[in-house]
């Protein structure tokens, strides 16, 4: 009990910092908003040899594959305001506390979580007029797994922060680990269209599980086994990322 209490006071200071500066996170969907405009209209003669005969079935094989994006990149970057923190002395003042240290993570995490779901709210609001059209249970059962995916990608970060302790070591940490899980997940292109060899390197690749349930959910197959391979998976995969975080955070934090 005290672990969720300490959890809840946490996530409400930083939902408190966050309410301060909302600007973060509508500059975080400035990108997105910008490939729904520009990128997205080149899908249809594209996506064509897959079904994709309107612009509204494009946009449902492209936007749910920005959100899984939006969730992955977005949380592998979170960890340079820990190191912020970090540096003016904010984490040094929660070592003198009682505060669980796994709450100081999943506070943090938590917070994320919401950013991403008020994200994902403004792009899916802003790609109705242009043609998707999505189910309500489906969208909370998307919902979930955006929510496991912004988990494990902020644990990591948070977790490779206190690992490097250094935010230019960490840029080039990120980078090279969200430009490879990102073209290999099929968020902007289905990998369908890729190479048979680049489909089995895919397969390794959790997020890659992920894209593919949040497309079915999206085209209305709640029932579809991928989508609850891709929850189970996800799952999993959160859990072992909230776990190695936990543990570097009571061992730094002390």
């Amino acid at each position: 009990m005290k672990s969720l209490r300490d959890t809840w006071l946490v996530f409400q200071r930083h939902l408190l910092l966050l309410a301060r500066s909302p600007l973060q996170i509508f500059l975080g969907v400035a990108q997105p908003v910008v490939y729904l405009a520009l990128f997205a209209p080149l899908l249809k003669p594209a996506l064509a040899s897959m079904g994709a005969g309107t612009m509204a079935d494009a946009y449902r094989i492209y936007v749910p594959g920005m959100l899984v994006a939006l969730a992955l990149g977005g949380g592998l970057y979170v960890g340079f305001g820990l190191l912020a923190e970090l540096g003016s002395g904010v984490i040094e003042r929660a070592r003198v506390t009682p505060v669980s240290r796994v709450a100081l993570l999943l506070g943090r995490s938590l917070r994320d979580v919401v950013v991403l779901a008020v994200q994902a709210a403004v792009i899916i609001v802003l790609a109705i007029p242009l043609g998707l059209l999505v189910r309500v249970p489906d969208l909370l059962l998307a919902y979930l797994l955006l929510a496991l995916i912004s988990l494990t990608s902020s644990a990591v970060s948070y977790g490779l922060a206190l690992k490097v302790g250094n935010p230019d070591v960490l840029g080039q940490l990120v980078n090279n680990l969200a430009q490879p899980l990102m073209l290999l997940s099929g968020t902007l292109l289905p990998l369908a269209l890729a190479p048979l060899w680049l489909r089995r390197v895919s397969d390794w690749n959790p997020f890659s599980w992920a894209v593919v349930g949040m497309r079915e959910l999206f085209a209305g197959h709640p029932g579809d086994p991928a989508v609850w391979r891709s929850l189970a998976l996800m799952a999993a995969v959160a859990l072992a990322a909230l776990l190695w975080s936990a543990r570097r955070f009571a061992r730094t934090v002390r």
